[in-house]
């Protein structure tokens, strides 16, 4: 028969071996821990740098990103796994009605840089100076001689902006052809005389010019019409061009940030913010929305 206090022991010993096998728990913070996050494919290049040089600060800190299109970033906002995305619109105030009412929460917004839609052609191009006009007959179909090619025929920003800002409203034409992402528009075009690209500048910036003028060689960036200025002038999406909304194709870079406490989540959207964040965006040929930088008039070598 077992006395009292031996079974007191064993029932003790139990518990504390029962005890020592649970999983140690760890608690998030700004610097520590990982999230998932969701960024608009067309900021791949930026965001890339981003978060290198972020996790090169936070070395416990890991962020995931999944590069998708616009519309399905903005769909992961709705799960529980995803607390930020990056995408070029904020918040409807329907949309953010929804998460208060699903998540008891209203997610925050704000524009981090400015970005432009870059026209490319092939080095070979007899055209490389285009009107709105020009663009707009292209994407509707009218116009034959060109080959329009966008990184999706639906829901990726790049897509979205024709339709609202270049077309007004109305349907791409059947003529325009479906890359699978930004980089294969760019490879499409290098490869296709009569092509002509829509892309994020980001993905056409030659990161090795000190001056920030230049662009990678396998194709050319096209000149467009600038609306606003005087006389018959066409600019290209230089960050001086962006900055003074000269180029006419340019668009916002927005956080949606759905973290109700003080977490990586927060963390990545200050460094976003201040001064590394907003370098990294001017390099990469964004303007940087939160930093103060100056314009200074170049010479560009022929």
């Amino acid at each position: 028969m077992i006395g009292k206090g031996v079974l007191t022991g064993v029932v003790v010993g139990l518990l504390l071996s029962g005890c020592s096998s649970k999983p140690k728990v760890t608690q998030e913070s700004p610097t520590s821990g990982t999230i998932h996050i969701s960024v608009d494919e067309s900021f791949k290049p930026v965001i890339d740098s981003e978060i290198k040089v972020f996790e090169s600060s936070f070395p416990d800190a890991r962020i995931i990103a999944d590069y998708e299109p616009e519309a399905k970033c903005l769909r992961d906002l709705t799960t529980d796994s995803t607390r930020l995305i990056l995408v070029t619109r904020g918040l409807t105030r329907e949309e953010g009605n929804f998460y208060n009412d699903s998540f008891h929460m209203r997610p925050t917004f704000g524009v981090l840089a400015y970005d432009a839609i870059a026209v490319v052609v092939n080095p070979t191009s007899k055209d490389s100076i285009f009107s709105i006009a020009d663009l707009v007959n292209m994407l509707n179909g009218t116009d034959t001689k060109h080959q329009p090619v966008m990184d999706g025929v639906s829901a990726t920003s790049t897509v979205r902006y024709a339709i609202d800002s270049i077309l007004k409203g109305k349907s791409l034409g059947k003529n325009v052809t479906a890359a699978r992402g930004s980089e294969e528009v760019v490879n499409y075009v290098a490869n296709n005389p009569r092509a002509v690209g829509f892309v994020g500048v980001g993905w056409v910036g030659d990161w090795n010019d000190p001056n920030d003028t230049s662009f990678v060689q396998k194709i050319r960036v096209a000149a467009i019409q600038c609306t606003s200025c005087l006389g018959g002038t066409n600019v290209r999406p230089y960050q001086s061009n962006i900055a003074l909304r000269r180029y006419p194709l340019v668009r916002s870079l927005y956080y949606v940030l759905k973290e109700n406490f003080s977490g990586i989540g927060n963390n990545f959207v200050n460094f976003l913010q201040y001064e590394r964040g907003q370098l990294i965006f001017s390099k990469a040929y964004l303007w940087p929305a939160n930093m103060n930088f100056q314009i200074r008039d170049a010479q560009i070598s022929k």
